[in-house]
């Protein structure tokens, strides 16, 4: 890690600072005092053993301290066990990856001298932000300065102090030349080239590495289906006859894509280090409140809250507030055609250029209600999943995306499965689909594009001058640096990204063999797509922590069942087409038996071929059950050798 940014502490000692706390305006002194002195004490004494610093700010007449922001760095020595406390894999000197231990350093490949460089510096950042996260009150009764804000014997500091609201905010540093070099090889230069995975996830963590793993997968998988898309739009979009050898083609694609991904995911989880590094025991979220109690698997008193009461608050309130807004949705879809039907028969009375052009008036506004109702409700989510006071990330996390995707799917779809399952008009859902589909996209561009990036350049503008005049002629560009950041809006996480995907790999696997081009505008939208996201992560939020993932998480399941139901729908457009209806001309149970029989084939052989081939290449397994066995021999004789001793001790 190389930083081109310093600061001194109290005592003299020059560090590079890594992450930044920013405290409320009125928080006492004695709240500071003591929260610094935690954050630098040993750790034998239940500190950090962290370096901080307060922020420095030059005037023109006299030098102040910023008493709400604070810098946090660390010494390497610190920073290498930290690394092995929380579990961090690197590349072993055979080539293997390894769980990191300090005493066996030496033997890790890339650590030479003190080790500087060893870590990246997004790792470096995850090590600093655990180790605040695992602070924790000792004999404290409550937080100094505030007799109201109890704390308990294991209770986590930085957690306590954020619900409230006394810690504003926590965010790492960027690092400017880093950025810089990462800036002009990921999206600066336009180019046709594979994304620098390896430096993305050097600079942000897996998390994100993966997501532009995903997003770059699903680009290029997408590639056969558009240039086959394009041929049989020019000349064959008009006969749905011929629809149906593009949408066995669609049922083969979505069936493989999603396979060949976990293989994919796997080689890069292991190159990085995370794939067979032991999940890290869950805290309580900051949100989360009960009655003091104990946990029964640390034995630290920490809130406590009825299982019964949460249930309680999903079946009776979030579940049926869901079916409500599901319902909602399914009124405004009716509104839809009859706003289609009244365009219709103002162009049958009069067909014309104009009248031409009404017909897809309503899908527009169709797609844009479709796009404000899914932001309204995304809001509504999130409100109910906190009131739900789930304990931990992860359960909060997975009630949120089913609440968001159930929603989003009828919210996008049921329109296009009504036009295609109860009206069958073809041409209708051809025009529903490409109109929903470009809407969307046109909107989401300006959304994550456009408008990012016009209020970075007012926000840039706004705390140049606002620096320019607190420190008149001389320059800190650590101070402009950190106020510029500490600006700007929190990075909420892949959740919306996966989301967009999950959504056009809706429109492309379900319907797109009524409109071919539909591959074609999702590539040409995730082209578009890694640029405005490379941007946005880079300078419109706030650097994010570093999140060491395996996989994509629930977003797996969400795209595997979206496959599951795209092969109910391809066989049921297939079932319903005239060349298909031919063979059947009197007998319309046997087709329907027919198609069911054929969709339930290919789902078996959907599972089948999920079962056959392994999530894991075979070479990473072997080394995987190697580095097992070697533990397990090691462990072996660290026991044999403990036995040996027993007897000379004794004696």
């Amino acid at each position: 890690m190389q930083s081109s940014l310093s600061v001194s502490d109290s005592d003299g000692s020059s560090f590079a600072p890594l992450v930044v706390l920013e405290l409320a305006e009125n928080t006492e002194a004695e709240a500071i005092t003591w929260l610094l002195n935690r954050i630098k004490d040993k750790q034998q004494n239940g500190g950090a053993e962290l370096l901080v610093e307060q922020l420095q700010v030059s005037g023109q007449d006299e030098q102040k301290r910023s008493p709400k922001v604070f810098l946090v760095g660390s010494t390497w020595q610190r920073l290498l066990s930290g690394a092995e406390d929380v579990g961090l894999f690197k590349e072993f000197y055979d080539g293997t990856m390894r769980g990191f231990t300090y005493a066996n350093r030496e033997s890790f490949k890339d650590f030479e001298g003190d080790g500087d460089g060893f870590l990246s510096i997004a790792e470096c950042q995850y090590i600093i932000k655990h180790e605040l996260d695992t602070l924790r009150a000792k004999g404290e009764k409550y937080v100094p300065g505030y007799p109201k804000v109890k704390l308990y014997p294991g209770k986590s500091v930085i957690r306590r102090l954020q619900s409230k609201g006394i810690l504003v905010q926590v965010f790492p540093l960027h690092d400017k030349e880093e950025l810089k070099r990462l800036s002009f090889s990921w999206y600066r230069k336009i180019k046709l080239s594979y994304q620098p995975l390896d430096d993305i996830r050097h600079y942000f963590g897996e998390g994100l590495g993966l997501y532009f793993g995903f997003l770059e997968y699903f680009t290029f998988a997408l590639v056969p289906m558009a240039f086959i898309g394009i041929p049989y739009y020019l000349f064959a979009w008009e006969d749905y006859d011929r629809y149906v050898l593009f949408a066995v083609f669609n049922l083969l694609w979505s069936t493989v894509f999603l396979e060949v991904w976990k293989r994919c995911s796997a080689q890069l989880a292991y190159r990085w280090g995370t794939l067979s590094r032991k999940k890290a025991f869950e805290e309580p979220r900051p949100g989360f409140h009960g009655v003091l109690g104990f946990n029964p698997v640390t034995g630290r008193e920490e809130p406590v809250y009825p299982n019964t009461k949460r249930q309680l608050r999903i079946y009776l309130v979030s579940v049926p507030f869901v079916l409500l807004c599901l319902y909602l949705s399914l009124h405004v879809m009716m509104i839809y055609f009859d706003m289609e039907n009244w365009a219709l028969s103002i162009y049958d009375e009069d067909p014309n250029f104009w009248t031409s052009v009404l017909l897809f008036i309503p899908s527009i506004i169709y797609a844009v209600v479709i796009e404000l109702m899914n932001l309204l409700y995304r809001y509504a989510a999130e409100f109910l999943t906190h009131w739900e006071n789930h304990r931990l990330e992860s359960s909060f996390q997975n009630h949120l995306v089913l609440k968001v995707l159930v929603f989003n799917f009828v919210n996008c779809f049921a329109s296009l499965f009504y036009i295609a399952f109860v009206m069958q008009d073809m041409v209708l859902l051809r025009q529903s689909l490409a109109t929903l589909l470009i809407t969307s996209q046109i909107l989401n561009q300006v959304m994550e594009a456009f408008l990012p990036y016009w209020l970075q350049r007012r926000r840039n503008k706004k705390v140049h001058k606002r620096v320019k005049r607190m420190m008149g002629d001389k320059e800190l560009p650590l101070v402009e640096q950190i106020q510029l950041e500490s600006d700007m809006n929190t990075y909420l996480g892949t959740f919306d990204d996966y989301l967009e995907q999950f959504l056009l790999f809706g429109y492309v696997s379900l319907f797109s063999c009524v409109y071919p081009l539909a591959a074609l505008l999702v590539v040409l939208n995730n082209v578009t797509e890694v640029y405005s996201d490379a941007f946005k992560i880079c300078h419109v939020f706030k650097r994010p922590f570093s999140e060491p993932t395996s996989d994509i998480g629930v977003w797996q399941l969400a795209f595997e069942t979206m496959s599951a139901i795209a092969v109910v729908t391809n066989c049921a457009l297939i079932g319903l087409s005239p060349q298909v209806k031919a063979y059947f001309p009197e007998a319309e149970t046997q087709l329907i038996l027919t198609v069911v029989a054929v969709e339930h084939i290919i789902l078996a052989f959907k599972f089948v071929l999920a079962f056959v081939i392994p999530d894991v290449p075979k070479h990473i397994q072997i080394k995987l059950a190697k580095l097992e066995f070697e533990s397990l021999e090691a462990l072996k004789k660290k026991k044999m050798l403990e036995a040996a001793e027993i007897p000379k001790t004794d004696k």
